[in-house]
């Protein structure tokens, strides 16, 4: 007994002790940005250290990528974008999980893997088309056309995540809802909803932290600087402040701060709602 006691207090300081400097490595980029970001430009060209401490903090820094650099611009311009995807997405994705998990109709199966399949196509192959079929409708440069492309993209991971959620419920539940004489919708919106808000929030955290850091579909369809979102003011950032270092520092945090915050209210959701919905296939 006393041998397992110590193997356990063993494993268990290697563990913490192991997990402790992994996430002390992965902090190491955040740190130095944060410290190039409070440093002056005089500083960062004095010193090759840079994961040293400033030796005077200066806040200027994001003040003037909030201001000079369209920061501001930027950050609201993805939220106009993220939001709306966020909502659509899973809005449609939880309409498909529930009567892909609840409807027995014979190309069940086949629907799921039409919805799983679209999750392998690179996005790169699809540029070209996209941007094709988006200027035909006048969805150029539009809040909308982005959203849109948005929603379609994440639709298959998302319905799949939260099919496989709503497996796990008891299908005597939606059979005694229904003999109680409730529609569809009301079982939808009264049962499911309510049931699958863990795996909803986790969706959602991943879902803004994808949609907001993406570049790809916002090169494509977003060309006006009224428009444009921050990953974009970003790479604006390195070629118009090249040598500006801290400036680009200090945008990257500020970019970085939505999603740590969305993370920081629901992650109470997060891991129950990941381990949840993939207990059943």
């Amino acid at each position: 007994m006393k041998n397992r006691r110590t193997q356990k207090r063993v494993f268990r300081v290697v563990f913490y002790l192991g997990g402790t400097l992994l996430v002390a490595f992965w902090l190491i980029p955040v740190v130095i940005a944060f410290f190039t970001a409070a440093k002056s430009m005089d500083e960062i060209m004095s010193s090759p250290l840079m994961w040293t401490p400033p030796e005077s903090w200066t806040w200027e820094n994001f003040t003037q990528a909030w201001r000079d650099a369209g920061m501001s611009q930027y950050m609201l311009n993805s939220f106009i974008v993220t939001i709306p995807s966020v909502v659509g997405t899973l809005l449609i994705s939880s309409l498909g999980a529930y009567a892909l998990a609840f409807y027995r109709f014979r190309l069940n199966k086949a629907v799921l893997i039409l919805f799983v399949s679209g999750m392998l196509i690179p996005f790169q192959m699809l540029m070209i088309p996209v941007f094709r079929f988006s200027d035909t409708l006048g969805l150029i440069n539009t809040y909308g056309g982005v959203s849109l492309f948005h929603v379609a993209f994440q639709l298959g991971f998302c319905v799949y995540f939260l099919r496989n959620f709503m497996r796990t419920l008891p299908y005597s539940l939606i059979e005694a809802t229904r003999m109680d004489g409730a529609g569809e919708f009301t079982i939808y919106l009264r049962i499911i909803m309510p049931l699958a808000l863990p795996s909803l929030a986790a969706l959602a955290v991943l879902e803004f932290t994808w949609i907001w850091n993406d570049l790809l579909w916002s090169i494509v369809l977003l060309h006006s600087d009224k428009v444009k979102t921050i990953t974009q003011g970003l790479a604006n950032m390195q070629g118009e402040f090249i040598t500006s270092y801290n400036m680009i520092a200090a945008g990257s945090i500020l970019a970085a701060l939505p999603p740590l915050v969305v993370f920081l209210i629901f992650q109470r959701f997060f891991i129950s709602g990941l381990t949840v919905g993939a207990e059943k296939g």
